[in-house]
């Protein structure tokens, strides 16, 4: 016999959209309908959901309830009502009292998005004229960046972003940072899955899309080719009697450039993008790390009003009194204006990218409202972790569980070197989720891997992941005797290959990665001609010349290469162990401090049994 139907009270649900938080209980849930505790808690359980009265809620359990009742309802994240009642403690500008024409025209900003090797990074490298990006790691730009360059006497500001993922995942947190989205689709490859995704996130977010074709130099590149298959997505070309403006260039032999930035000034003229530089700075947080020697450290864009040096700035839970600004080229500058790039320096936290900035009428109420928003933020992740830590697996035994029928959750604490890397992690991560599979994430956060994280990762049955970041020796010690699994990746897609693959019961043949040996630097030496080398001690195993190597600072990879020269006093050595000094050369690496750690390692296939 099935269960009888339920049927709520007859009081009227409030007219218009219902703004609920996610996770809220049936005694926060039932008055917002106007219905008691008691009433949530009967319908969920004549629909199979056994609850208590002061249990979290599922999202899909208050859209059940919400839809029975005939309700519009918006899930917003803890905290979003009461920021609602923190803006108007901060006093938020507006330009609403001034007619739009009669704003200052403003710089347009663009993001560069496209297929991995496509040459978005080369595009960018060569509209800046200089090759910033050298060494990097295929699959996702490490530190996400922005530029201001000038062309026939007009600024273009760009946005260097580790493609849609990061593109959309700002988006998500409301900021609209962006006004025209550069696709790159090479001549020789066309219209790749990824560049596909590009194109939709691009027209969700209602932004205007230039088309560059790369590497037309090639011998086999086929533009024409490409514009059908950009035809075949929507993006019909002028040149077909569509309205996608598509350039045709090199940038390896710096074909075209002019022609798209000439294209890219036409679409602002024509966007008509004006804002005030008058009043106090509003904008948006592109991305934010830890910086040993100067702190937290923001890249900002500045949107509306003026930013200054002095400012008090609240960015999420961060604020600040504005210590330095500086610009692209490094330098310290004054102020900045509206579609301006410039690093903060002054924030009391790391702020995540996506966070909304707003200079405060004063530096108590900046405090004030950062530390509010500490709270929420602190009080909604300890919920999520409660539910998550609730049960999982690890990445090897995920497969087995989904064969025996078990709807299983993949933990994972996730840390990464910077904002905008991990916040494209998380998105892509939460799109492999499967019915029988979710993946939980207990943690998040920017910088190298400690023994909290171990322990964390040892109490929730999580797997590690590190992205560009680094457990030292101890911390995998620790890491080992509690059994907890550590995975370090440096180019996403082989992080999200080996996930998926482990979700499909195919986990490739591991290379497990031994540590030889690691030393700490404790004296630099600049030799003619040759360069820096470091003055080290080695601390564990030995030190090989030609061996793998990596760069830790802080615990956040910094540079991978191989050892060139290896040096006790004045005699070339093959090794050295333990506890004696050395002086190491490295292959191309100048960027040397004290106390930086080189860790030597090797790479050893186990087969999976």
């Amino acid at each position: 016999m099935g269960m009888p139907s339920y049927t709520p009270q007859d009081a009227a649900v409030p007219d218009g959209i219902i703004v609920i938080e996610r996770g809220s209980s049936p005694q926060a849930l039932g008055p917002k309908f106007n219905r008691t505790a008691a009433d949530v808690v009967r319908f969920l359980l004549t629909n199979g959901e056994m609850v208590t009265a002061t249990q979290s809620l599922s999202d899909e359990m208050i859209e059940l309830f919400a839809d029975e009742l005939g309700a519009e309802i918006e899930l917003v994240d803890p905290g979003q009502e009461q920021e609602v009642e923190l803006q108007k403690v901060l006093d938020i500008p507006d330009d609403e009292d001034i007619e739009h024409d009669d704003l200052p025209e403003r710089a347009p900003v663009i993001t560069v998005m496209g297929h991995v090797d496509h040459g978005k990074t080369k595009l960018l490298d060569r509209i800046r004229n200089a090759n910033v990006v050298a060494g990097e790691a295929g699959g996702i730009t490490q530190h996400i960046g922005a530029y201001q360059v000038i062309h026939g006497g007009r600024p273009i500001t760009f946005l260097d972003t580790p493609g849609h993922e990061a593109f959309t995942a700002m988006r998500a947190r409301g900021a609209d940072a962006t006004d025209v989205v550069v696709l790159v689709v090479a001549a020789d490859d066309g219209v790749m899955p990824q560049t596909v995704e590009a194109i939709q996130h691009a027209k969700a977010a209602e932004v205007p899309i230039v088309v560059a074709i790369n590497k037309i130099d090639r011998e086999n590149a086929d533009p024409q080719r490409v514009l059908s298959q950009l035809a075949d997505n929507g993006l019909v070309p002028e040149s077909w009697g569509g309205d996608t403006m598509v350039c045709e260039v090199s940038a390896l032999q710096s074909i075209g450039i002019d022609e798209l930035l000439d294209n890219l000034l036409v679409v602002a003229e024509v966007e008509d993008l004006r804002s005030s530089p008058k009043g106090r700075a509003t904008g948006v947080v592109l991305e934010a790390h830890l910086d040993v020697g100067r702190g937290p450290v923001a890249t900002v864009l500045v949107q509306r009003g003026t930013l200054k040096v002095g400012d008090p700035l609240v960015a999420g839970p961060a604020w600040g009194r504005v210590r330095a600004l500086i610009n692209d080229l490094g330098q310290q500058i004054r102020e900045a204006g509206p579609s301006t790039p410039v690093q903060v320096l002054g924030l009391s936290d790391v702020a995540a990218s996506g966070d909304n900035f707003v200079v405060a009428p004063d530096e108590r109420k900046a405090k004030s409202v950062a530390e509010t928003r500490e709270r929420w933020q602190r009080d909604a992740r300890r919920g999520r972790d409660a539910s998550v830590i609730a049960g999982g697996a690890r990445l090897e035994d995920i497969f087995e569980q989904i064969q025996t029928g078990e709807s299983s959750t993949l933990n994972l604490i996730v840390k990464a070197d910077v904002h905008g890397s991990l916040e494209a992690l998380i998105e892509s991560l939460r799109k492999l989720e499967r019915p029988e599979v979710k993946i939980g994430v207990v943690l998040r956060g920017v910088g190298g891997i400690t023994e909290s994280d171990i322990q964390l990762a040892e109490t929730s049955n999580a797997t590690v992941i590190g992205f560009n970041v680094r457990p030292d020796r101890r911390v995998r010690d620790f890491a080992a005797s509690e059994g907890v699994e550590i995975r370090t990746y440096e180019v996403i897609y082989k992080l999200l290959e080996d996930v998926e693959a482990a979700m499909l019961g195919m986990l490739a043949p591991e290379y497990e990665e031994i540590v030889t040996g690691d030393a700490e630097v404790r004296e630099i030496f600049r030799v003619p001609r040759v360069g820096a080398i470091a003055g080290c001690y080695v601390l564990n195993g030995k030190i090989t010349r030609n061996s793998k190597v990596r760069f830790i600072r802080e615990g956040t990879v910094i540079w991978n290469g191989e050892i060139d020269s290896l040096r006790r006093f004045k005699e070339d050595v093959r090794e050295v162990a333990a506890g004696y000094e050395c002086g190491i050369g490295l292959s191309d690496f100048q960027d040397l401090r004290d106390g930086d750690i080189i860790e030597t390692f090797e790479l050893r296939e186990i087969p999976r049994v």
